[in-house]
């Protein structure tokens, strides 16, 4: 299988507010990234791949100390490159922003972004038809999960969309074409029932 981690929550991403390339996990973000790894111990998995971001990667070394595998960095899977707009929040820059037409200055636009995405998936596949067993665990970010999911993945029949991924959301698919989803957008191991009941969610 292949497993798409978004990265646990920062201040500025609780406070909806383009992010810059710096910016770090909160103590809310850093207590999430400790339950995704403890539910990253079920997966069955031998790598891990992620973001070169930081909250990426302190999200992905938490995984890494629960699960002991390696981890390797992966330019191709930051999130989309806001550019001058970073560090502005989305209120105040509007929904215009997503439009496939609009070019940040000094960013990309989402036809870039999703091409850039497409060669990380592409990669991402290959890495885990590389591996002699096992799941590969890729830890992303929250427009990265939308793109590999619009382009490349099967959702189940009556499957809505996401509307948005919650931080440290769990995704698996097939590592496959069509990549059939078995898991979307799954944060159940951050309900305190859940983790008291030792379930891993779905």
């Amino acid at each position: 299988m292949i497993v798409i981690v978004r990265h646990g929550e920062t201040a500025l991403n609780a406070a909806r507010v383009l992010q810059p390339p710096d910016e770090l996990l909160n103590e809310r973000g850093i207590g999430q990234a400790k339950r995704v790894a403890e539910r990253a111990r079920s997966f069955g998995a031998s790598a891990i791949v992620c973001s070169h971001l930081p909250r990426a990667r302190m999200t992905a070394e938490a995984i890494a100390r629960a699960t002991g595998l390696p981890i390797e960095l992966e330019p191709l899977l930051e999130e989309r490159n806001f550019g001058a707009l970073r560090g502005r929040p989305w209120d105040e820059v509007g929904p215009g922003i997503l439009a496939s037409d609009f070019q940040p200055p000094e960013g990309e636009s989402i036809p870039t972004f999703d091409a850039r995405v497409s060669r990380a998936w592409q990669s991402t596949v290959k890495r885990r038809a590389a591996l002699p067993a096992g799941s590969l665990i890729v830890v992303t970010h929250g427009m990265v999960c939308a793109s590999i999911t619009k382009q490349f993945l099967a959702l189940p029949a009556g499957q809505p969309f996401p509307t948005r991924w919650g931080n440290t959301s769990v995704t698996i698919c097939e590592p496959t074409a069509p990549h059939k989803v078995h898991t979307l957008n799954c944060v159940e191991h951050l309900n305190e029932a859940a983790v008291r009941d030792g379930r891993n969610g779905g």
